[in-house]
């Protein structure tokens, strides 16, 4: 069956939407730019691809590294290359090829992957305030708290929370009808972007989406400021200026990669449901494109930068290849 246009009659056959397969047109009103907007995205997901790729080489290479705060930094490396790598490929393709067409159920499936490793970053970022929280707050008892157990135990209850928040989208649009109407002006397929494809009600879909970022994402947020709450009023503590500055400083690098990761996805969800007809679709679909790819090429020049250990394995990890290659 060919792809339908977009101003076809709607019909209840529930089948035409998923068997013709859906349509990403990409940033509707930039299409004539796509070829050069394709260059500085591609440019950010091979970066964020290197950076976090060395990243991870260097804390596995390292057993310095070995440390659960490093354990953490690495979780967030796998979940950023992943994000992107859900994304831009095909955002690619479309740009470069013109290949638009996903099919229903790999739509879904994209969904899915993008919006659990969403959920799934968030709750690394959370384990990390928590990493930083006990070092500070309880330093004697830091290696009795984080020991290997309970680090395995928080990457499980990470995947599993993710896994069951948004598992259930799957079956949400699933039991929707859909009409003649399969074109999804965006890069990529997300949850209310396939739901407004339907002739269904979907109020279901929109209250299941914004309980599920508040119960995730949400509580993430308010746990992480109360984590800093307490950081802080340990740090001014100290009776060191030294003390408080090096305590500081272990926590800069964590509230940059957090004010990277929330402040964005913040302000794009905001505008997304309250900016109205006043900020242009493609501002809304452009700022996402950039959000999966600008934190994960970040951060680790953020923590390469900003921590010595990572530095310091850096250099070790490569004098160690140019001497093994000699």
């Amino acid at each position: 069956m060919g792809l339908l246009p977009a101003n076809s009659t709607a019909s209840g056959s529930n089948s035409d939407t998923r068997m013709a397969g859906c349509l990403l047109i990409g940033i509707p009103g930039l299409e004539h730019l796509h070829i050069w907007l394709s260059i500085p995205l591609c440019t950010m997901y091979v970066a964020a691809l290197a950076g976090n790729g060395i990243l991870l080489c260097v804390i596995l290479s390292q057993p310095s590294l070995h440390e659960p705060m490093y354990i953490f930094l690495s979780m967030l490396a796998s979940t950023d290359v992943l994000l992107s790598t859900s994304t831009m490929p095909k955002a690619l393709a479309n740009f470069w090829l013109g290949s638009s067409h996903i099919s229903f159920d790999g739509c879904l499936t994209q969904m899915f992957f993008i919006h659990f490793l969403f959920v799934a970053d968030s709750a690394v970022l959370l384990a990390m305030a928590f990493d930083r929280y006990v070092a500070i707050c309880s330093p004697l008892r830091y290696a009795t708290i984080l020991t290997s157990m309970v680090i395995g135990k928080i990457a499980t209850a990470t995947l599993t929370r993710s896994f069951i928040i948004m598992f259930p989208s799957i079956f949400l649009l699933k039991r929707l009808h859909y009409c003649r109407i399969n074109i999804i002006a965006h890069t990529f397929c997300e949850h209310m972007g396939i739901a407004r494809l339907s002739c269904s009600d979907i109020s279901i879909n929109v209250w299941y989406g914004l309980a599920a970022a508040l119960l995730s994402t949400g509580l993430d947020i308010i746990f992480i400021i109360i984590s800093y709450v307490h950081i802080l009023r340990a740090v001014f503590r100290l009776p060191s200026p030294d003390a408080r500055s090096k305590a500081l400083n272990t926590c800069g690098s964590h509230v940059c990669v957090i004010l990277l990761f929330y402040v964005p996805a913040l302000f794009s969800v905001f505008a997304y449901r309250f900016g109205g007809r006043r900020i242009p679709r493609y501002v809304h679909i452009l700022l996402a494109n950039l959000y999966v790819v600008i934190p994960p090429m970040l951060n680790p020049i953020i923590y390469g930068v900003r921590t010595k250990q990572i530095l310091k394995g850096a250099k070790e990890m490569f004098s160690n290849i140019i001497k093994e290659s000699k």
